[in-house]
């Protein structure tokens, strides 16, 4: 005969009521009490009785309660009855569920098994019996009797040392749920693809849009927090990152690699990379040119010891370029040396051929089997390259992180900076510019301070500074220093030439090099090195088996004199280039042989003959066969002769204009702005005379007025100083 079915816990206490939260009660203490009292629960001794232990107090049963309030007992006490039981676990398998539970879950099973031992105790020394052993127990535990033999039965049968995850609460160990309503596959598989998208919409969003496509279909749906718990269950949090943020934020899920560099020593191996300052920087002005400097952020390149990570060299350009990088590298290897390997980002500047041409691994600009080797390359260091767009491949940038707070928002620094986003921008923004000198000094002092800093936490510093790891080190370190033949390798870029046929010169950047030696090289292939800061001391030239040749001193410096220049105005030239051949598409719309098929299908023009003007006069008697019947002259011998002075005059007026114009193109701004007053004085309505309108109409058909009045639009009356 099967057992009625019974909710778990069948007497209960005021506090236990409103705590259940069962439907049709009240959810406070008081509220049941005044509950019973209405009722008059208390007076039916079959479902009321004194509670026993500390305080005292009533139970009732659970038939007492309204009709709802049982129905729901009785419904969770089907579903413990049909869930899995851990005690019927094997041993294995209860240790592993009980390793999956929650610290506050355990932290109960072993107050259980504290009361269980405690039971156990008293009934060996009291003699009395389990029963009177729980009781007593129950008095000085506050908890209730029943409970405590249902924690017996909970570990029948279970060894001594396995009852700990038997004891646990069983809610952990039952199955979940069957839900009343599912939502239809299709449903759920529209909410899944609409909010795992690049786009990153919200799940708020999906939902409406899923929910009108699962109303035209018919299909069934659940709430919308419903699905979203659906949604984080069936879908991973790495899942929704990679489909919503891509795979760069999902590679920052993964823990980086930690390398070791304790084995290593000083300058055995650097990197170096760009770092661009949050600060205005005004830049003095090209030399000769009474202009104002350009401001703009500064970008910085520095060179690291990867061991120690002591800032070891630092040069400050307007972009990042290779000539700063050679230069940063000359300071390095000549105050500490070469190292064995170099750590360089993969961008254009560090991979320059003049830098690194030769490495194996160098995958910018086309490969050629003639290609000079680098000059890390010569100095036999070993080239890595990090990898792209990946700040924790490259040491230096934990040290630009520093830089970013201790010198951008240096207090000597405030209204230059600029915000490190366009929306982080200070209410100061762009009130201030600081020269580059003073810019420079302040730079300086921050990265020697950065260096000399105590208490570092690196594995190698211990509580030191950089500079103390790297001296420690450094002292005892073998270290190669760079000869007279390396320091003009490295202190100068190269450049793959060829010599002139004929008199073997080379020619770089607009300048001539040659010497008197240099007919043994014509027509040739070779290498030139040269200091980028000054093309005016002249290459040095080599063979392509790195043979050196001779010095070429500069014959015709028409050209720029240092390299930034040169690589600044060759840019300016190509972008320039490039907005005219712009400018011309937009206005050249149509092209030649469509103009010529309009002219061809437009009807010729009827030319009329000319009417001559002008007669040849014939002079002489008897001369010429109409000389019987030539008319009277019109005008007399005084008047001809008039007419000729005047035009000797007209001639000798525009020899003079003539002359005038070319002895004004000595300067053109000030022959330019001339012609502006003379224009403005017409458009005002004033008079001019006729050899200055002459010369103005001259003048504008030049090409020289083409470009300065072209000049002037863009810039005003400023372009006259």
């Amino acid at each position: 005969m099967s057992r009625a079915l019974t909710p778990s816990q069948e007497w209960w206490t005021a506090e236990e009521i409103a705590a259940a939260g069962l439907p049709d009660l009240p959810a406070s203490k008081r509220g049941l009490n005044l509950l019973a009292d209405r009722q008059n629960w208390r007076a039916d001794p079959a479902h009321a009785r004194r509670r026993d232990g500390r305080g005292g107090g009533w139970e009732y049963s659970w038939q007492l309660l309204p009709e709802r309030a049982r129905r729901r007992l009785l419904t969770e006490a089907s579903v413990a009855v049909a869930a899995p039981v851990p005690a019927k676990m094997g041993r294995d398998e209860a240790w592993a569920w009980y390793e999956k539970l929650p610290q506050s879950v355990k932290a109960k099973a072993e107050a259980r098994l504290k009361i269980i031992s405690t039971v156990e105790a008293v009934e060996q020394i009291s003699l009395q019996g389990r029963h009177l052993a729980i009781i007593t127990v129950s008095r000085t535990s506050s908890i209730g009797a029943r409970t405590i033999w249902s924690w017996f039965e909970m570990i029948a049968g279970v060894r001594l040392d396995d009852r700990l995850p038997y004891l646990a609460p069983r809610n952990r160990a039952q199955a979940d749920r069957a839900r009343a309503k599912e939502c239809d596959p299709d449903f759920f598989d529209v909410l899944k693809s609409m909010y795992l998208r690049f786009t990153g919409p919200t799940f708020a969003d999906c939902y409406r849009d899923a929910l009108k496509i699962a109303r035209a279909k018919g299909w069934s749906v659940l709430p919308e927090r419903t699905m979203r718990r659906h949604l984080d269950k069936a879908v991973s949090k790495l899942t929704q990152v990679l489909t919503r943020e891509g795979v760069e934020a999902l590679k920052r899920l993964y823990p980086p690699q930690v390398r070791d560099k304790t084995a290593m020593s000083a300058m055995e191996a650097v990197n170096a990379d760009f770092h661009k300052f949050d600060v205005f920087v005004r830049w003095p002005a090209p030399f000769g040119q009474n202009v104002p400097g350009i401001i703009t952020r500064p970008q910085m390149v520095c060179f690291q010891d990867i061991y120690s990570g002591r800032i070891l060299a630092w040069r400050v350009d307007q972009t990042p370029n290779s000539t700063a990088v050679q230069l940063c590298a000359g300071d390095m290897i000549e105050t500490y040396g070469i190292p064995k390997h170099v750590l360089f980002d993969n961008g254009r500047e560090f991979a320059a051929k003049f830098l690194t041409g030769g490495a194996s691994t160098r995958f910018r600009f086309k490969i050629k089997e003639d290609d000079p080797q680098g000059i890390f390359n010569k100095l036999g260091c070993e080239i890595h390259w990090a990898t792209p767009y990946h700040g924790q491949a490259k040491p230096i940038e934990r040290a630009f992180r520093d830089m970013c707070s201790s010198i951008a928002k240096d207090v000597r620094f405030d209204g230059a900076y600029t915000g490190n986003t366009p929306l982080a921008k200070p209410e100061d923004y762009g009130s201030k510019a600081i020269d580059l000198e003073y810019f420079l000094k302040v730079l300086g002092e921050r990265i020697a301070e950065h260096n000399a800093r105590q208490n570092r936490r690196s594995a190698v510093a211990f509580g030191r500074s950089f500079v103390d790891a790297f001296d420690e080190s450094y002292a005892v370190a073998p270290i190669r220093k760079a000869t007279e033949a390396q320091r003009r390798m490295w202190l100068m870029g190269a450049e793959d030439l060829k010599a002139d046929k004929n008199s073997g010169a080379v020619w770089f950047q607009g300048n001539e090099f040659w010497g008197a030696w240099m007919h043994e090289i014509a027509d040739q292939r070779v290498i030139a090195r040269f200091d980028p800061a000054d093309f005016r001391a002249g290459l040095h030239i080599y063979s392509h088996d790195e043979a050196y040749l001779g010095h070429a001193p500069i014959r015709q410096a028409v050209g720029f004199f240092d390299a930034d220049e040169a690589r600044v105005h060759a840019r300016a030239l190509k972008d320039f280039v490039k907005a005219e051949k712009q400018m011309a598409s937009a206005h050249k719309k149509l092209s030649a042989a469509e103009l010529g098929g309009m002219m061809d299908v437009v009807a010729p023009v009827e030319v009329a003959a000319p009417e001559s003007k002008v007669v040849k006069p014939v002079f002489g008697k008897g001369k010429g066969l109409i000389a019987a019947s030539r008319p009277a002259p019109a005008f007399s011998e005084e008047q001809v002769k008039a007419g000729q002075a005047a035009i000797v005059a007209d001639l000798a007026a525009r020899r003079t204009a003539t002359i005038a114009t070319s002895d004004k193109s000595d300067d053109a701004r000030e022959l330019f702005r001339e012609a502006l007053q003379l224009e403005r004085t017409l458009e005002a309505g004033g008079r001019i005379t006729k050899d200055q309108q002459r010369w103005l109409t001259a003048y504008q058909a030049h090409p020289a007025y083409a470009a300065e009045r072209m000049l002037w639009e863009m810039q005003g009356d400023t372009i006259f100083g």
